[in-house]
């Protein structure tokens, strides 16, 4: 087993932020099966182009996704060919939510 590093650890922390937003989550899931344009992950996703440029912005600064000039437009992929299988995986967790105090609202679980 590799001993984790404070660049492991910060790489991490990086996923979690970008995984404690509903619309990046859906942004990297939808970028593991294929690149995209940024307005064809906004209407694919149901957001303004203004909240995925945000949102595209956030992930690029995370280190997780890269944008890859196209003539006049930009396309996005994953950063690392890892994050793809690494996103399989979490999705593979069964994790069981007390739906009494969880809700998109928020949760309030102690």
């Amino acid at each position: 087993m590799e001993t984790a590093t404070l660049t492991h650890t910060a790489a991490l922390a990086r996923l979690g932020h970008a995984l404690s937003d509903e619309t990046r989550t859906r942004i990297l899931l939808t970028l593991r099966e294929a690149p995209a344009y940024p307005s064809d992950l906004a209407d694919a996703l149901g957001v303004s182009r203004q909240v995925m440029s945000n949102q595209l912005a956030c992930l690029r600064g995370c280190g997780l996704v890269e944008s890859v000039p196209d003539g006049r437009r930009t396309w996005y992929r994953l950063a690392d060919s890892h994050l793809a299988p690494a996103l399989d995986d979490l999705l593979r967790l069964v994790v069981a939510v007390d739906p009494t105090c969880c809700s998109p609202d928020g949760c309030t679980c102690s």
